[in-house]
């Protein structure tokens, strides 16, 4: 598997043996879902990772979804069996929503070889390709990673680059929530002012990435001649926005940042601003 952000179904069972899988499935308002889901059935050689416990530090804050810490990032890893020379493959059933989280956590920490599932489990069974229950056996990795390789900003890094101008924040949320009409999860609704909303799942079309032509021609009317290093990306908690991070790698686009806190951080701070759609 070469460098890639998405791969298809056809070639991760091309390489199913000689890649680490990682099942990612996972729900808000169900967190033990995801687990029994996999227990049930899976991609072959597949691991889970839970998104509270593996892919974040919940609790930590700031948001509901801080980044896991290094050291327990790296050890999941480890016990997945994940090496440098070996690719990875991370998969889930929200159009890559949660996947995403697991794929820019494996670039931060200097994974190269890394691809989200276009379309994921239910791509994999529409395919009618082999899936299993089996208890996965896998030799841990002893491997060394990275961190950092990603770039990531805080609260005040995003408010000193809004400061200075020049800087796109692009939030990956429903439009319903970024305009303020409703918000089933955090505390207030809106989105933070100069936002412009780009939902991750605008970049799919049922439930598969668009054609490369069509997505690069929205993102070349959204962005324009921006850099990538001019975007910063966000969503509720730092996980969707992910996804768009991907499209953007996709599309030669690397290097634009994560903002991890994200809404759910941003309005911890009463002081911080909030806006909405003028009704």
């Amino acid at each position: 598997m070469t460098a890639a952000a998405f791969i298809g179904p056809a070639d991760v069972a091309a390489i199913i043996g000689a890649a680490t899988i990682i099942d990612c499935r996972f729900r808000l308002t169900e967190p033990a879902w995801g687990r029994s889901s996999y227990a049930e059935g899976h991609l072959p050689g597949a691991h889970y990772a839970h998104l509270d416990e593996d892919l974040a530090a919940v609790g930590r804050g700031p948001g509901r979804h801080p980044l896991p810490q290094r050291r327990d990032l790296h050890r999941s890893l480890r016990r997945w069996g994940v090496r440098p020379e070996r690719p990875v493959v991370v998969y889930d059933d929200a159009g890559g929503a949660i996947a995403a989280r697991a794929w820019w956590l494996l670039r931060d920490a200097g994974h190269e070889r890394v691809a989200i599932l276009d379309g994921g489990w239910q791509a994999w069974i529409e395919a009618g390709l082999e899936i299993n229950a089996r208890p996965v056996e896998t030799r841990p990795s002893d491997a060394e990673f990275d961190a950092g390789k990603m770039p990531s900003l805080g609260v005040t890094q995003l408010k000193s680059r809004l400061g200075r101008g020049g800087t796109i924040l692009l939030d990956a949320r429903s439009k319903a929530r970024f305009d303020g009409v409703e918000e089933p999860i955090d505390a207030k609704a809106g989105h933070i002012p100069g936002a412009v909303s780009r939902p991750f799942d605008s970049n799919l079309v049922g439930g598969r990435l668009k054609p490369r032509d069509r997505l690069a021609g929205e993102w070349r009317e959204l962005l324009g001649e921006r850099l990538p290093a001019d975007v910063v990306h966000m969503c509720g908690s730092g996980v969707t926005a992910c996804f768009n991070l991907a499209c953007m790698e996709h599309l030669g686009r690397a290097g634009s940042a994560l903002f991890v806190p994200s809404w759910s951080g941003w309005i911890e701070d009463p002081q911080n601003a909030v806006a909405v759609l003028d009704r």
